[in-house]
């Protein structure tokens, strides 16, 4: 018998003929197996196209069928192991929601993304928060301890129930709404750092300075008062000897949660606790700065001020304001400046403005006069025929660019012949005519 190729006798060979017998095996040209064609003893007599045909039928289906077996044994199949809800929080299924509660608080502390860098510290942040959604509900509790959590996403259901297709909250909404809105708002994380360490404030400064000074910049030496950190209580407020304990009426958090219920459902209220006023302590306080943690100080500092600054402006000088509280960062000295007006000259943004008299006959000959400017006395020269009121440019010579020194506006000019010198110029002229 001709052989029918080693794929075609191979799936033959899965089923016996219609009187139970194999046809004689054959070594196929491949040798990567050794393979039995099933063709019946009645089929072995007939001419190689007619078993063929007869044996069409048959072999489409079996290769069908191994080639949906070989992607079978190609696919890889992930299992995702359920998570134990109690095991994440860390409690016995028997806890009550005080308990749940308690252990929420303590591990989303630990694993807060914003304190926690772990890596997987997100993840597991918000398996937490999965799993004290759920157990702290009583509902989706009872279903979590009947079906697991399948049940919460109706897969024990035949995905037709349940609780409609589990949605947990998001971790960080939750995490805000447990703690009162934000990372600060709780005792704890060292002590409750990020709520009790607070940022200084800003201090003002009014500085008035020449007008030259604003033009070309200047140094000055600023005296200050600010807030500086107690040194006898080393800035935390307490006096020497005692230990803070936790408020007794916000626990330490330095918030008050009330629950308030209304025809939409029920809201949480976060105030600031009245009694620690959001430290979450109660201490003695220090005799020195009285419990503030700081204490005003004279300081003196340099200030640069650049050139090109204008009156109304603000210069902002870094980390010399008062001091943070409880050792927090300090504010910025905000100082104003002022600019003290020229007896000749006027500003207008980089450009200088000032006026000169001339005489009648200087106007009609043309002169030289000295111009006072910002950088000294220079000489301007009056062109012959000079109309009253003409405005003169002198290039350059006006207020530097702030942040750019080597670009300087103009100054411009006015000229101004007085009536008393017109007159007298006049009656000059009239008398020297006279004469001739």
């Amino acid at each position: 018998m001709k052989c029918l190729g080693h794929v075609r006798c191979e799936r033959q060979a899965l089923s016996k003929g219609s009187n139970g017998a194999f046809a004689t095996p054959c070594m196929h040209a491949q040798p990567v197996r050794q393979h039995r064609a099933t063709v019946p003893p009645a089929a072995a007599l007939q001419s190689p196209q007619t078993a063929l045909t007869s044996l069409q039928p048959t072999a489409r289906p079996l290769q069908a069928a191994h080639r949906a077996a070989q992607r079978r044994r190609g696919r890889t199949v992930i299992v995702q192991a359920a998570r134990d809800y109690y095991d994440v929080l860390g409690v016995s299924k028997n806890a009550d929601k005080k308990q749940i509660k308690q252990a929420y608080r303590q591990k989303a502390r630990k694993y807060h993304p914003d304190v926690n860098k772990d890596t997987g510290a997100e993840e597991t942040f918000k398996a937490i928060g999965e799993a004290y959604e759920v157990l702290s509900d009583d509902n989706k509790r009872a279903i979590y301890d009947k079906y697991g959590e399948a049940g919460l996403k109706g897969d024990a259901f035949g995905g037709m129930g349940g609780m409609g297709g589990f949605q947990s909250t998001n971790p960080m909404d939750l995490f805000e709404s447990f703690f009162g809105g934000g990372f600060g708002g709780f005792g704890g994380m060292g002590g409750g750092t990020a709520e009790r360490q607070r940022q200084g404030e800003n201090e003002m400064y009014e500085l008035q300075i020449d007008f030259l000074d604003a033009i070309f910049g200047c140094k000055k030496e600023l005296e200050v008062t600010h807030l500086t950190g107690c040194t006898t209580c080393s800035s935390s407020g307490v006096k020497q000897g005692t230990n803070p304990s936790n408020c007794s009426m916000c626990g330490g958090t330095g918030q008050l949660i009330q629950a308030v219920r209304t025809p939409l459902g029920a809201f949480q209220q976060v105030t600031t606790c009245g009694r620690c006023e959001g430290l979450g302590q109660s201490f003695t306080p220090c005799e020195r700065c009285g419990g503030d943690g700081r204490t005003r100080e004279s300081k003196r500092i340099q200030l640069t001020v650049p050139a090109g600054i204008d009156k109304g402006a603000r210069l902002r000088v870094k980390g010399e304001g008062n001091a943070g509280r409880r050792g927090g960062p300090p504010g910025d000295l905000i100082v104003f400046i002022r600019v003290k007006d020229h007896p000749e000259l006027r500003r207008d943004g980089m450009d200088i403005h000032s006026d000169i008299d001339i005489s009648y006959v200087d106007a009609i000959l043309g002169s030289q006069v000295k111009v006072t400017t910002v950088d000294g006395p220079v000489e301007l020269k009056i062109p012959p025929g000079t109309q009253p009121g003409t405005t003169l440019l002198m290039a350059k010579r006006g207020v530097p660019r702030l942040g750019a020194s080597n670009v300087r506006g103009n100054h411009n000019v006015s000229v101004y012949m007085p009536l008393a010198w017109v007159l007298a110029s006049l009656g000059s002229l009239l008398g020297c005519a006279a004469a001739i």
